[in-house]
């Protein structure tokens, strides 16, 4: 009989790498794991780094790439191998996850040997959608060869020069609706002859907004207008939208208790999923920019963005002034939580479900 036990043993450990065998025997810890995306430091893997290890463990099931994660030199190479070097112990192989517009929203820039991208604006302005499948099937085909297949665009949101964050920067199409929804569904198709996920944002807009949620609330409820969710429409009825990005704007006008959007289930579950109908994967914007970190505590935070009905939440450890957190501590938080009976299991089903049906659309491993 002990035979008979080892083998079956062996067999498993050959038919199942070793944290697929971890992701069946603790599919809570899993479950919540493929809900966290992290940020980390450094161009090559570090065994002792807490994004790491928790990658390895399965508790963390997406990672975030930035200009600090991308080598000078071999710069491709490089960054492909400490791709596939996190891939390799993951047990569900990973998100990996950039910011890359074109403009000056570009990890990928020259100073690391890349062609520079133009911005939004400029292809809105151009409005030819050839030009605009040229430079997004450039910047589609640069993520996977590094083996990066999510990038968080484009955006939907309106152009208005005044809004610091957005329109000074040159990040939206256009004013139009229209030209934003025709340009960003090209941009969704070009990734998509790559295979590289998209995610639009910052819903349900951003573009009115007078000041950086990045650094502080950013109450857009006397500018925000209801045509700032004319491309979202016009995208999700397509079937175009993959996954949505929630701002960190107050709109009383869609929420009267003030709660930021990723905290609002008014605007996430209401808006986005009764209204709009959206079913896809809903990925907070950076849980420690300080429009949210400041004004709520870990526990609270992720209690409001999961119970307003997001399903992924992003830690950057990027932003200045703002205490890191750990992997861990999220993951904990998260659980607890589900001890404590104020997020179901059937929630964290829904929101894994999700996740792993994008998942699942193309292989993700390099």
């Amino acid at each position: 009989m002990k035979r008979i036990f080892n083998f079956i043993l062996l067999l498993l450990f050959f038919l199942f790498p070793t944290g697929r065998l971890i992701a069946q025997a603790d599919s809570l810890d899993i479950k919540i794991g493929q809900m966290i995306i992290f940020g980390f430091y450094g161009t090559t893997i570090n065994p002792q780094d807490p994004v790491y290890k928790a990658v390895k463990e399965g508790k963390v099931g997406s990672i975030l790439i930035y200009r600090r994660n991308i080598a000078s030199t071999n710069t491709t190479i490089r960054l492909k191998k400490l791709v596939d070097d996190f891939q390799a112990v993951a047990p569900i192989p990973l998100f990996v996850s950039i910011d890359q517009e074109g403009g000056l929203v570009n990890r990928f820039d020259s100073l690391a040997g890349f062609p520079s991208m133009p911005s939004a604006l400029f292809l809105g302005e151009k409005n030819d959608t050839a030009v605009t499948t040229t430079y997004s099937n450039n910047i589609a085909s640069t993520l996977v060869a590094a083996g990066i297949n999510l990038n968080y665009a484009p955006v939907l949101d309106l152009h208005n020069p005044a809004c610091p964050v957005i329109g000074a920067r040159r990040r939206a199409f256009s004013s139009s609706p229209v030209i934003v929804a025709k340009h960003a569904g090209q941009v969704i198709k070009s990734h998509n002859s790559y295979q590289v996920h998209t995610i639009v944002k910052h819903f349900p807009g951003h573009g009115n907004s007078t000041t950086d949620s990045h650094f502080g609330v950013a109450d857009v409820t006397k500018t925000w207008k209801k045509e700032e969710l004319e491309p979202y429409r016009l995208l999700i009825q397509k079937g175009l939208v993959e996954a949505v990005m929630t701002a960190h704007i107050v709109n009383k006008k869609l929420d009267p208790s003030g709660l930021p959007a990723t905290l609002s289930k008014a605007i996430i579950t209401g808006l986005l999923r009764d209204s709009l109908g959206f079913d896809g994967p809903v990925f907070s914007d950076d849980m420690m920019m300080q429009a949210i970190s400041s004004h709520y505590g870990l526990e609270e935070s992720v209690l409001l963005a999961l119970q307003a009905g997001v399903d992924v939440l992003m830690f950057s450890n990027n932003i200045k002034g703002v205490a890191k957190y750990s992997p861990a501590s999220i993951h904990k938080a998260i659980k607890t939580l589900v001890i404590k009976g104020k997020i179901s299991l059937n929630q964290i089903n829904r929101s894994y479900n999700r996740i792993m049906k994008m998942k699942q659309r193309w292989p993700l491993s390099g």
